[in-house]
């Protein structure tokens, strides 16, 4: 049995995935990172938009951008396994370039699922366009009142002839701060006691459209902003499928999609014991390097327990999804486990840098705040072990 290091775990899918992993390392450790040192881009200093463009049309033109699509979009039909794979690589890799390789935050794994259900005209008008680097669309649900509750959307929908005028506030819209369209969940009903929500392409450039991103998270990121919408007038052709599926469409490859979410959590875990071992080899106290010392040694034995008991939830989970199992349950467990996982993988990693862990600029301090933040994100830990609890007792209202 060979064993294999933290930096180096094999590689479980395709060998077409393997050789693809391998070329999108190149260009990160290659193009991306001399655009990095260019404009002096780290995980707090968010690259300018220009410079995002730049990145997605290279990304693009190399066939790595659009490889999430659908086959018929110019996508590989990747299996849900080699995507989690070499998605944990390009994270896994430190790069703060990492997310735009794909455009998770604003290009086609936003659109991909939708192309069954668009009109010619909204493939022609909204989709290809982001398919191809030349636009960037962020999807638009959370509100003030609606998060968890993704049915409690107040954002207004109002017919009016070959129009609906939108009236709302969405909030923390990730990607929307360099967006030019939005997928937007809104309220078509007649009767604001009915949950009848609907979905729209909004282009954010129209009047009566804008947003606000004078904020940051925790992480100390800029990707997240507002987007408010005063009778903002959208033609009805630009809504997806029929009234009231917004929902339907939005939550429509949710297993999938939570799975998804957990490789970059475990490749930021993954940065964050590399940088751990790193530092316990090299600091050095007593006399000694730190990572002689038994308590220590258990931090990063626990630390590298956590990482591969979330790597091979995740993987399972992938392998039973292309299977063409459910995976519901499996699904939030996965969600669940490696963002706790990580947390806890990011927090011993601070411990063990001691003083120089709390500093900020360093990347540890860095991947401690990012990593809490996904046990919030993309469906909180209770909302995982809501979702678990329903599969394992079988009853909706458990």
């Amino acid at each position: 049995m060979t064993s294999s290091t933290p930096a180096t775990a094999p590689f479980e899918g395709s060998a077409e995935a393997a050789e693809l992993s391998a070329r999108i390392g190149d260009f990160i450790h290659g193009e991306l990172a001399a655009i990095v040192r260019e404009h002096g881009i780290n995980h707090e200093r968010s690259p300018d938009r220009e410079t995002l463009r730049r990145v997605w049309r290279r990304s693009n033109e190399l066939g790595f951008y659009g490889i999430t699509l659908p086959k018929a979009m110019g996508g590989l039909g990747l299996s849900v396994l080699d995507h989690v794979l070499i998605k944990e690589a390009i994270y896994a890799s430190g790069s703060p370039l990492a997310p735009h390789v794909f455009g998770e935050l604003s290009g086609p794994p936003r659109v991909g699922a939708l192309a069954r259900q668009a009109t010619p005209y909204q493939l022609e008008a909204f989709i290809q366009p982001v398919a191809n680097a030349d636009k960037a669309i962020c999807f638009a649900l959370t509100e003030a009142e609606a998060g968890s509750d993704a049915g409690a959307v107040q954002t207004r929908a109002e017919r009016q002839g070959d129009d609906y005028l939108l009236t709302g506030r969405k909030r923390f819209i990730s990607g929307s701060p360099f967006a030019d369209f939005a997928l937007v969940m809104a309220s078509t009903a007649t009767d604001p006691a009915q949950r009848e929500i609907s979905a729209f392409f909004v282009d954010l450039g129209q009047p009566g459209a804008r947003v606000e991103s004078g904020y940051k998270t925790m992480a100390g990121q800029s990707h997240t902003g507002d987007i408010v919408l005063e009778a903002c007038r959208v033609p009805a052709r630009n809504m997806i499928g029929e009234p009231g599926r917004g929902l339907a469409l939005a939550l429509g490859r949710i297993t999938v999609n939570r799975l998804l979410h957990c490789p970059a959590m475990v490749g930021l875990a993954r940065v964050a014991l590399n940088d751990a071992l790193d530092y316990a080899r090299g600091r050095r106290q007593f006399g000694r390097a730190i990572a002689q010392f038994q308590a220590v040694q258990h931090m990063l034995a626990n630390m590298a327990t956590d990482l591969a008991a979330a790597r091979g939830l995740m993987i399972a989970t992938a392998r039973q999804i292309d299977a063409g199992g459910e995976a519901r349950a499996e699904a939030s467990m996965a969600k669940l486990f490696c963002s706790e996982a990580a947390f806890r993988i990011a927090d011993s990693a601070v411990q063990i840098h001691g003083g120089e862990g709390i500093v900020q600029g360093r990347r540890v301090e860095f991947l401690f705040r990012m990593l809490r933040m996904y046990r919030v994100l993309t469906g909180t830990s209770e909302i995982q072990r809501n979702t678990i609890a329903r599969e394992l007792l079988g009853d909706p209202a458990a």
